[in-house]
């Protein structure tokens, strides 16, 4: 079915999972992380940033929809990443059921201010609102917006952010990066960071960056109050490296011949997360 981000984070927070909110960048890509979550009875929430939907174009969200109508998992289709009020706007008259408004690069107030005006706008037609407080890392510019060195979210700031902004959720910096991670640079989580803002903080927590992360940490992060945890580089290197494999066979040309290797290929990285976030059977709350 579909539904909001905060219909199914919500239920997250209260019974102490997280959800995989998994960036597609086309309609293939889109049905085998929904049959993935079919599968394992896992909700989902489907994330699209600006230039993945520059990509695949607006107009396929209405297809997106239908196919999360019929879906026996609920679904949102999240807006991510989105960088300013009017994007926001559009997000919300092309069908999106769940926005994330970044200002997380702007000084406190303005972030405050950007994130209050989305909220009034977003809630005034039940679509739900994440933002971002503290910076996620960068590790290439393939990756989404981020800084080369990271601002941690300060819990201080989080309560008073929350209460004042009127947001659904919370994205919180805690040392990750976008994008995966070279060799130079070794993921590493303030967990103790994390149990602090959630002791704080009650609404649901949300971790960008997800990506390459060691599995043990992920875990932890999520027993300690993450709900919703973004996974876009780890399913794209699977599903692409299947492909590039598949077309080294130059005779190769029908898609339906191409792309179903690459989509079990991802299928599986996503199944891994799922498990990993004790998101697995959990349809059945909602």
């Amino acid at each position: 079915m579909l539904t909001t981000g905060k219909a199914i984070l919500d239920v997250a927070n209260e019974h102490n999972f997280a959800v995989p909110a998994f960036n597609i960048s086309d309609y293939a890509m889109f049905n085998g992380i929904v049959d993935v979550s079919e599968e394992l009875d896992a909700p989902l929430i489907v994330a699209i940033h600006p230039s993945e939907v520059a990509h695949i174009g607006p107009d396929v969200n209405a297809a997106i929809a239908q196919r999360a109508h019929r879906s026996s998992v609920p679904i949102a289709v999240h807006w991510d990443h989105g960088a300013s009020y009017a994007e926001i706007i559009t997000a919300i008259k092309t069908g999106f059921t769940s926005v994330m408004i970044d200002g997380s690069m702007l000084p406190f107030e303005d972030n405050i201010a950007v994130s209050s005006k989305v909220v009034e706008a977003a809630h005034a037609v039940g679509v739900s609102v994440e933002a971002e407080l503290g910076t996620i890392g960068q590790t290439d510019t393939q990756a989404e917006a981020g800084t080369s060195s990271i601002i941690y979210t300060d819990p201080t700031d989080a309560v008073d952010f929350v209460k004042r902004s009127g947001v659904d959720s919370l994205a919180v910096a805690i040392g990750t990066y976008h994008g995966i991670y070279p060799s130079t640079l070794k993921p590493e989580l303030k967990l103790d960071l994390l149990r602090e803002i959630k002791e704080r903080v009650e609404l649901p927590l949300v971790l960008h960056g997800g990506s390459n992360n060691p599995d043990d940490e992920i875990g932890q992060a999520v027993k300690l109050g993450i709900n919703k945890i973004n996974i876009s580089s780890d399913i794209k290197v699977a599903y692409h490296d299947a492909l590039r494999e598949v077309l080294k066979d130059p005779a190769l040309r029908e898609p339906n011949v191409i792309q179903p290797a690459a989509v079990q290929a991802m299928k599986v990285v996503a199944a891994q997360k799922i498990s990993l976030f004790d998101a697995a059977g959990r349809g059945a709350l909602y």
